[in-house]
């Protein structure tokens, strides 16, 4: 099987290396064809256009940023509308799409949860690839699902870093170690890996982007809207959306999602 990549950012890149390292035939398209230069360098080839691609491989994935990205990719000049046809699988927001749950180090790692939904065959003749890049692969039904399963997941994901970066704060501020605050949340009944993960990097504040932060925003908005649109009451979810926002206005959204911390630190005490 010959895979396509439509993008090569922090995941897309990731993700084909790892297809790469695992026997896979790769060909990637990046609007900016230089950021190719790595994975080629690594055995893929290179397509000039996402119509090249599609028309080379038999299942072509787009790791996109947003939504505008992706609709670009499928309909303008040269797009995957122009080759793709009987036999061919794109997967993204068409035929099947899967989003990933997860970030860089799990892309690296092949330990991604991917949420796919659409064409049940299409998910069958994918799985190979699947299983390399995710420890787990979920097929939720018709198209739609696997983005709203995300955003439910990204919505969790950012409430909670919000909660967390007001917790590592009140703790130093009110003279507590931050270390030994880290230590007692992974003894208890809300230990889990991404306080085990980003934790220390905000008490060194380390940004480095895994998920950038302008990302995660952008999955607020959307979950929101969604909650919009099923009648859900969210002021947690608006709450946090509304520091993530705080975060990009002081110049943040290209760091990593757990910069948000820097919003409660900048409050400064009232005495």
């Amino acid at each position: 099987m010959e895979v396509g990549f439509l993008g090569l950012g922090i995941m897309g890149k990731a993700m084909s290396m790892n297809l790469l390292k695992n026997g896979f035939k790769v060909t990637v398209w990046n609007r900016t064809l230089s950021k190719c230069d790595e994975v080629v360098a690594h055995g893929a080839s290179v397509g000039e256009t996402p119509a090249e691609v599609v028309k080379k491989c038999n299942i072509t994935i787009a790791i996109l940023s947003d939504p505008a990205a992706a609709l670009s990719v499928v309909f303008d000049k040269d797009g995957v509308l122009d080759q793709i046809c009987s036999g061919k699988g794109y997967i993204d927001i068409h035929f099947l799409e899967a989003p990933v749950s997860g970030s860089k180090q799990p892309a690296e790692t092949g330990q991604l949860v991917i949420l796919a939904a659409g064409d049940k065959a299409l998910y069958e003749e994918a799985v190979p690839a699947f299983d390399v890049l995710g420890k787990k692969s979920f097929f939720l039904g018709p198209v739609g699902n696997g983005a709203k399963m995300k955003l439910v997941v990204n919505m969790i994901m950012g409430s909670v870093m919000n909660a967390f970066s007001e917790g590592l704060t009140l703790a130093k501020r009110s003279g507590l170690n931050p270390h030994s605050l880290l230590d007692v949340l992974d003894l208890g009944g809300i230990a889990n890996p991404m306080f085990r993960g980003k934790g220390p990097e905000m008490v060194k504040d380390n940004y480095s982007p895994a998920f950038p932060l302008k990302h995660q925003q952008k999955d607020m908005r959307l979950a929101l809207a969604l909650g919009d649109q099923n009648a859900v009451s969210m002021p947690v979810a608006a709450a946090a959306n509304e520091a993530f926002k705080k975060a990009r206005s002081m110049g943040l959204g290209d760091l990593d999602f757990l910069a948000v911390y820097e919003t409660v630190k900048l409050l400064k005490h009232s005495s």
